[in-house]
């Protein structure tokens, strides 16, 4: 018996493909496009590198695997690259066909959807992500047409870490060279993921461009090159530590995303590339 026999494992695989997609309803007059989809609605469209994250669950056998990747590749090859790459997807499968009235556009969510769908069938899905570009991918559970989209900002800001009613030399015993007294900065990287129902028209969670918006008004602009503590009121009062700004900015963000009908899911603050933070909105969920 190979050792760890039966016991159970996730694997993952990753594949690439180009493709080139529009944003584009028959339904609505041209100017209500270009209004609701922006640059995706420019005819003839434009294109991506896409890459796929494909998480498998099982349990391992005889031969220490939990699937024989080479029936993996060909699954996803067959199934997924092969009439996805250097397609123009709008017309390459039914459920991208908008002329048909349960063809939706092929957002990220919807596709990956749609590819889920497509390798449901021949693998043990246990998970899907799928990246547009590096600060745009999506998520899927398999949950009928339950999604997660999550979009990539940043901002530099410098802060000091340090309770006010301690002294210098207590201040630095809890935070070590983050209290010192001018501070110090950092290249924030913010991960906002929202869940919510793939619209069966739009093939969206939610209105991407009204939360880059809502992103870019209530958190980018008010605390990019700012002095935290002296240029955010919130940070007046409490130590603006990752964890308490990851928090802060999920507090600004849950009634704005509501109002685009989807629920804020994470807030992922990277400090550095040594240290993150990660706050859930939704703590039944976790």
């Amino acid at each position: 018996m190979a050792h760890g026999q039966g016991r159970p494992c996730v694997i993952t695989r990753r594949a690439c493909f180009s493709a080139s997609h529009r944003y584009w309803l028959p339904e609505l007059s041209e100017q209500l496009n270009i209004d609701r989809f922006g640059a995706c609605s420019r005819a003839p469209g434009h294109g991506h590198n896409y890459e796929l994250i494909v998480a498998m669950a099982g349990v391992l056998d005889g031969d220490g695997m939990v699937l024989n990747l080479s029936d993996v590749k060909h699954a996803i090859r067959e199934q997924v690259t092969a009439p996805l790459d250097f397609s123009h997807l709008n017309g390459v499968w039914p459920a991208f066909d908008v002329d048909r009235p349960e063809g939706a556009l092929p957002t990220t969510e919807w596709l990956l959807h749609t590819i889920w769908g497509r390798l449901a069938p021949h693998l043990p899905l246990r998970s899907l992500r799928l990246y547009e570009q590096p600060t745009l991918w999506a998520d899927y559970l398999g949950n009928a047409m339950e999604a997660f989209l999550t979009i990539r900002r940043h901002f530099a800001a410098a802060h000091r870490l340090a309770r006010p009613e301690l002294s210098q030399a207590e201040n630095e015993a809890i935070y070590g060279k983050c209290a010192r007294p001018h501070g110090h900065g950092h290249n924030y990287l913010l991960d906002v993921t929202v869940r919510g129902t793939i619209e069966p028209r739009t093939g969206m969670v939610c209105d991407l461009a009204a939360l880059e918006r809502a992103v870019e008004e209530l958190v980018v602009e008010p605390f990019d090159h700012t002095f935290l503590n002296k240029d955010v009121p919130f940070f007046a009062e409490c130590v603006p530590t990752a964890e308490n700004i990851a928090l802060h900015i999920a507090d600004r963000l849950q009634a704005p995303v509501a109002a685009l009908g989807a629920n804020l899911h994470k807030i992922r603050l990277q400090e550095s590339p040594n240290n993150a933070a990660e706050v859930y909105a939704e703590p039944a969920l976790v």
